[in-house]
């Protein structure tokens, strides 16, 4: 995933798009406000869309584990 970084003094540490300051969350919090693909590159114009791509992508590999329980 080379697309998504993340860098020690950059926001905070948390997971941006390579060669931008855009984190993975702003991506996800657009698209949950209701934004599409092309609103988010219009906000964003260093974005291509395989960047958008790839934040949803790490979302999702990041949020999909195993929940264990206690019997």
């Amino acid at each position: 995933m080379e697309r998504i970084v993340t860098l020690e003094g950059v926001r905070g540490g948390r997971p941006t798009i390579a060669g931008s300051r855009v984190t993975v969350a702003e991506v996800l919090e657009m698209f949950g406000a209701g934004m599409i693909e092309a609103d988010i590159l219009e906000a964003f114009p260093q974005l291509t869309p395989e960047d958008v791509r790839a934040a949803l992508g790490y979302a999702a590999r990041e949020f999909d584990h195993p929940v264990v329980t206690a019997k």
